[in-house]
C-alpha cells in the first residue's frame, strides 16, 4: 500500500468465483463465460455476414471479406503458398477467436482477456500440435517425419549428435510451450498494467489534493488502451502465423 493506494494481488486480478456448479470440475465463472460468449460472436458473425452477399460488399460482409483476405493473403499465402489455403477457414477461425478473447481486456464490464488464463492458450496450443504433427506423419510417413526433423539438409554430420535432440525438443516440446506462455504472458501483462493504472487513477483522482496529478496517469490508462487493442490484434496475429509456419514446415519439409 502507497500513499493510501491498495494494489488488489494479481491472483484477484486473474480470478474469479463461481457462477455455476461451484466446487465442481465443471464450474463455470466470468472467463468461461467469455469464452462461450467468444465462440458465439465469432460464430455469428461469420454466419451473418455470409448472408444475403452482394457482389460490391458493404458493412459487416465488408469487414468479414476483409478478415477473409487477411488471413488468406497474409498468412497463409505468405507462409503455406497455395498449397496451404485449404486450411484457411481454420486459421480465420483461430484468428477470429483469438482475437475476440483478447479484446475483452478493454470492454466495460468484462476487463478481462480471456487469454490471460494459461488453460486457453494451451489447449489451443495443444491443438495446433496435434494438427501439424498428424500434417507432417501424413505427408511424410513417420519415420521421414522424424527424419527430416531431426536431420535437416546442410548439416556436417558430426553436428547432428547436437542438432537432432535440439530439433526434436523445439518441434515436440518447445513449439506449444511457447505459443501458449507468448500468448498468455502478454495479455496477462497487459492486463496488470491496465489494472495498476486504472486504480493509479482512481485513487488520484478521489483524494482532492492530488487532483492534478491524477492527470499524468489517466493519459497513460488512455494511451495503454488504445496500444491494449494494437497488442490483441497483434498476438493474434502472432499465434495464427505460428501455426501456419507449422503446418506448411510439416507440409513441406526442407531438402
Amino acid at each position: 500500500m502507497i500513499l493510501g493506494l491498495e494494489f488488489p494481488p494479481i491472483s484477484h486480478t486473474i480470478e474469479w468465483p463461481a457462477l455455476f456448479l461451484k466446487d465442481t470440475p465443471f464450474e463455470v465463472n466470468k472467463v468461461v463465460l467469455l469464452m462461450w460468449l467468444s465462440v458465439a460472436i465469432v460464430f455469428a458473425f461469420y454466419l451473418v455476414a455470409s448472408r444475403k452477399q452482394k457482389l460490391v460488399p458493404t458493412g459487416i460482409q465488408n469487414v468479414a471479406e476483409s478478415a477473409v483476405e487477411f488471413v488468406r493473403e497474409g498468412i497463409v499465402m505468405q507462409t503455406m503458398g497455395a498449397q496451404g489455403l485449404g486450411y484457411t477457414p481454420f486459421l480465420l477461425a483461430i484468428f477470429s477467436f483469438v482475437f475476440v478473447c483478447n479484446i475483452w481486456e478493454i470492454i466495460p464490464g468484462a476487463q478481462m482477456p480471456v487469454n490471460a488464463r494459461i488453460a486457453l492458450p494451451v489447449l489451443m496450443a495443444l491443438l495446433v500440435w496435434l494438427i501439424f504433427n498428424f500434417v507432417g506423419i501424413r505427408k511424410q510417413g513417420l519415420f521421414g517425419y522424424f527424419k527430416n526433423m531431426m536431420f535437416p539438409p546442410g548439416v556436417p554430420w558430426p553436428l547432428y549428435i547436437l542438432v537432432a535432440p535440439i530439433e526434436l525438443v523445439s518441434t515436440i516440446f518447445v513449439r506449444p510451450l511457447s505459443l501458449s506462455v507468448r500468448l498468455f504472458a502478454n495479455m496477462l501483462a497487459g492486463h496488470l498494467l491496465l489494472i495498476s493504472f486504472a486504480v493509479l487513477s482512481t485513487a488520484l483522482f478521489s483524494a482532492s489534493a492530488l487532483y492534478i496529478g491524477a492527470l499524468a496517469p489517466f493519459a497513460l490508462l488512455v494511451g495503454l488502451t488504445g496500444f491494449e487493442i494494437l497488442v490483441s490484434f497483434l498476438q493474434a496475429y502472432i499465434f495464427t502465423i505460428l501455426t501456419a509456419v507449422y503446418i506448411g514446415g510439416a507440409m513441406n519439409p526442407e531438402h
